[in-house]
């Protein structure tokens, strides 16, 4: 199973409406939050392995072999 793709448009624009819709922060206060979250997700879909640092959706979920042909990577490492 593959995981989805990781869309930094769409958290983006999620988290700033939620800010200024929901929570009516300021514009740049709810850029600022969208920024931040986005960082920490891309960061957490990144494999910790110094010889890969592919995205999670290009490995294979359930062996979490890397999909990237030239990649020496055995598998996903979250740490």
């Amino acid at each position: 199973m593959l995981e989805k793709q990781f869309d930094v448009d769409l958290l983006y624009n999620r988290v700033v409406h939620y800010y200024i819709d929901k929570k009516g922060y300021s514009k740049d206060k709810a850029n600022s939050i969208a920024q931040s979250v986005v960082k920490r997700e891309s960061q957490r879909r990144i494999c910790k392995n110094e010889n890969c640092k592919h995205f999670s959706h290009d490995h294979i979920r359930n062996s979490e072999i890397c999909l990237v042909s030239n990649c020496q990577c055995g598998i996903f490492q979250t740490r």
